[in-house]
């Protein structure tokens, strides 16, 4: 963002991001759902993804579940959150790239993939349209592409819900553990800010994308986080 950098705030919140999200009922479980609903087929085998904005590696587990057999490249652009998820064990399927999405194909990260998982990245970028046609770019034709993400414009009650959450629990929960609320009370305005499903479903759609469909979530996160997906033509 022009006003707000979002790499460099999550390089602050790095040693503190685990725990916090680890205090959220279903986040990895939600993830691990996101990942089944791509549909990859035998575990994966023969296939490369693309984990963009894995953070400290909680969505590169989740794809790794539904994917164990594929050769997965798990990519961030804070090095903060990178150097989290490096320090875990990993299979050697599995390897890690420090890279803005705007800076793919300069760092080497080039495709074609066969899936792409985006959990957390659409919300936190400048130009979504760019970006959405980069990735579109990077997937083979009739590649899967799923956006796990905050979407609460839609619903009246998602909206209130989730503006309660973020004051009463994760701005002090990340005020307590980081020192600093600044990154929590960012991602309670993006949210607030973010398209609804539908204007994300058809801005997936402007990008090129066909069969577009979204699912939300159980819990609390109802209508709160969804998993999008779409594919790149025949």
């Amino acid at each position: 963002m022009a006003t707000y950098d979002v790499p460099d705030a999550f390089d602050a919140g790095a040693d503190a991001y685990d725990g916090l999200v680890g205090a959220n009922p279903g986040y990895h479980k939600h993830l691990r759902l996101s990942a089944r609903r791509m549909g990859l087929p035998d575990g994966g085998r023969g296939l490369v993804l693309l984990d963009i904005g894995c953070g400290t590696g909680a969505s590169t587990a989740a794809l790794l579940r539904a994917a164990p057999h594929a050769e997965i490249v798990a990519v961030d652009g804070s090095a903060g959150m990178l150097a989290q998820a490096r320090a875990k064990r990993w299979p050697p399927n599995v390897r890690f790239v420090h890279s803005r999405v705007e800076d793919l194909a300069v760092n080497g990260v080039t495709g074609p993939f066969d899936g792409i998982l985006a959990a957390y990245l659409i919300r936190n970028v400048a130009d979504r349209d760019g970006v959405l046609q980069e990735l579109r770019a990077l997937l083979r034709p009739g590649g899967v592409f799923a956006a796990h993400e905050y979407s609460v414009r839609d619903s009246r009650t998602a909206t209130a819900l989730w503006n309660l959450v973020s004051s009463a629990v994760i701005i002090p929960a990340g005020r307590l553990r980081s020192g600093d609320a600044e990154l929590y009370r960012y991602l309670k305005r993006s949210v607030n800010e973010f398209d609804g499903a539908a204007e994300f479903r058809n801005r997936l759609q402007r990008n090129g994308f066909v069969d577009v469909t979204s699912h939300t979530m159980s819990g609390w996160q109802h209508d709160i986080v969804h998993t999008f997906l779409g594919r790149t033509p025949q």
